[in-house]
């Protein structure tokens, strides 16, 4: 359970807008939780955005972060992860979740198959097929479209761009699971306030 969080508050200005923002804190945390992450892959940390759908922009200008403990916050240190952004974030101090919490929210990831490439050699590979047969089948593909708000990521590991899309789903109920190294969850809940 998540028992306690601190604020990140993005501070957007000419040079800076709010989505470029994002993508450098963004990528910042995902390094940070990867580099702190369990022996079974997982992170010990989530992820909420408190004003999620904000008119502006989807995900609004502020991201919470939250931990079991705060020693373990303490330790992520996430000050230090940002530094190089410091002219563009403002972090608040460690803060217990307010007991009167009664809202509880699942943020995760959801991807969508819109690389008509990529699609096309698995399909060569499952199929035997050639490139020119596999991208025959997908010839007309329309791409997904969204209306879920995202985050563009660069993934170190491949090396391309990529819009990790981030569904909301509010509850009465807190859930337990496991968290991702972007702080998401198929199934546990972080506190909504």
């Amino acid at each position: 359970m998540m028992k306690f969080y601190l604020d990140i508050t993005l501070l957007p200005n000419v040079e800076a807008n709010l989505g470029f923002l994002w993508q450098k804190v963004y990528q910042q945390l995902h390094l940070a939780l990867v580099a702190t992450k369990t022996t079974e892959g997982n992170s010990n940390f989530a992820v909420s955005f408190p004003r999620y759908n904000d008119k502006v922009f989807p995900f609004g200008d502020k991201l919470r972060l939250f931990g079991p403990t705060h020693d373990q916050l303490q330790e992520l240190d996430i000050g230090k992860w940002l530094s190089r952004l410091t002219d563009y974030n403002h972090c608040t101090s460690i803060k217990e979740v307010p007991e009167s919490v009664n809202r509880f929210s699942r943020f995760k990831r959801v991807q969508f198959d819109t690389n008509v490439e990529r699609m096309a050699r698995r399909r060569m590979k499952r199929k035997n097929e050639t490139l020119e047969q596999a991208l025959a089948h997908y010839k007309g593909f329309a791409q997904h479209q969204s209306d879920l708000p995202f985050v563009m990521m660069n993934s170190l590991s491949r090396g391309e761009k990529f819009m990790l899309f981030i569904e909301r789903e509010l509850l009465d109920e807190p859930k337990e699971g496991q968290f991702s190294c972007y702080g998401l969850s198929a199934t546990a809940t972080v506190p909504w306030f």
